[in-house]
């Protein structure tokens, strides 16, 4: 027995796929001014819907809602089922303040009161 799926079929599951994933996901990719949807992330790399984003590349800025997450220096890294996957050359975890340049003692009060 054999088992045979037209390619209509196949193209209807890949496009379900990639429909429900885009759907399940928060995470959107920052680049050139422009926003596109990450389909699923990993340690060093993500993926996006090919047809749907311009080939990225260079610094790009990665985001959970309205949470930034990571700046990021991509490559391109494959093309597989209308997905487009990208890897992390630099992945710097972005930050909501200042670094300190000087060391903070952690039992120094925080603020002193006036008399």
């Amino acid at each position: 027995m054999t088992t045979f799926v037209s390619k209509e079929v196949q193209d209807g599951l890949a496009a379900a796929r990639i429909a429900s994933l885009r759907k399940a996901s928060r995470l959107r990719v920052h680049a050139d001014g422009e926003v596109f949807p990450v389909l699923y992330l990993w340690h060093d790399g993500f993926a996006v819907e090919a047809d749907a984003a311009q080939p990225l590349r260079g610094l790009v800025d990665l985001y959970d809602g309205a949470r930034h997450l990571y700046q990021c220096l991509i490559v391109a890294s494959e093309f597989d089922n209308g997905e487009m996957r990208y890897e992390f050359k630099r992945s710097t975890q972005a930050s909501d303040h200042a670094p300190l340049d000087f060391y903070r003692d952690p039992q120094s009060p925080i603020a002193l009161l006036p008399r």
